[in-house]
């Protein structure tokens, strides 16, 4: 990708589902923009393409600053249905060019085919990139057996403090192949927020408890955080998160709340 990679982006679930709510969601997108936190994922099926519009009209203008993710749906992964699929999603982002592109969950479709695909979707100009989104390990190594799937770019994944099962063995097989690590839910649907270790972290530092939780991811270089976030308080909270430094002792304090995993356990999804 010819655009950095941030650590700190923006995710779109549930947004572009309201009319009512466009205004603000597009207000919040634009204010990220502007804070610097230029990388915007989202998927068609979010809103069913509202999101991606959504996403388009923020955008508009700036289209050189934004590092613009999507994801297709797995029963639109062969080739007929993915080059389609492809095209409506640059329409509604109001874009010529994807800059990474992701099959959201693993379906029926050979991944041979869904590979052979995306690499003429990168060669056509429409994707500069593409990746994947909840692939455990066995799921990844027969990704990379395909031709061309050594490629993939990037594996988008349920990660946070409350879900750590990919640092057994999903995330340092993706580090160590230099595919990187897109953290969904980053906050637990919110749950983080009100977990009272969370909480008693977050006041003792004067910050909100969502810095807590999305400044303990973005302390593992790499990692890409994509908290959704539709309104501009939410959206100036998220950014500061990128300013918040846990030291050991408070690192110590949420090792030992949320464990780490010390087995394999099955890849979690929302």
């Amino acid at each position: 990708m010819s655009r950095a990679w941030p650590g700190l982006g923006m995710g779109t679930w549930h947004m572009g589902e309201r009319a009512a709510a466009r205004s603000a969601e597009v207000a919040a997108l634009r204010l990220g923009l502007e804070l610097g936190m230029n990388l915007v994922d989202t998927a068609e099926m979010y809103g069913e393409g509202g999101a991606e519009s959504v996403v388009g009209e923020a955008i508009a203008g700036r289209r050189d600053e934004v590092v613009v993710v999507s994801k297709f749906y797995p029963h639109h992964a062969d080739r007929r249905k993915l080059l389609a699929a492809c095209d409506a999603s640059l329409r509604q982002l109001r874009i010529e060019t994807l800059d990474l592109y992701l099959l959201h969950w693993r379906g029926p479709v050979p991944l041979a085919e869904t590979v052979a695909t995306l690499e003429e979707l990168v060669a056509r100009g429409k994707i500069r990139r593409w990746g994947v989104s909840n692939f455990d390990v066995a799921d990844m190594e027969e990704l990379v057996a395909v031709p061309g799937g050594e490629n993939v770019a990037a594996n988008q994944v349920l990660y946070n403090l409350a879900r750590r099962g990919i640092e057994f063995d999903l995330l340092p097989w993706c580090e160590k192949r230099g595919i990187r690590v897109m953290a969904y839910s980053p906050l637990d649907e919110g749950r983080l927020t009100r977990h009272p270790a969370v909480v008693d972290v977050a006041a003792r530092m004067h910050v909100p408890p969502a810095q807590v939780a999305l400044a303990w991811l973005l302390h593992r270089p790499g990692l890409i955080v994509i908290p959704k976030a539709s309104s501009l308080a939410h959206v100036r909270d998220n950014r500061s998160a990128a300013d918040v430094v846990l030291d050991a002792e408070t690192l110590a304090l949420l090792e030992r709340t949320f464990p780490p995993p010390h087995r394999k356990r099955p890849l979690e999804m929302v």
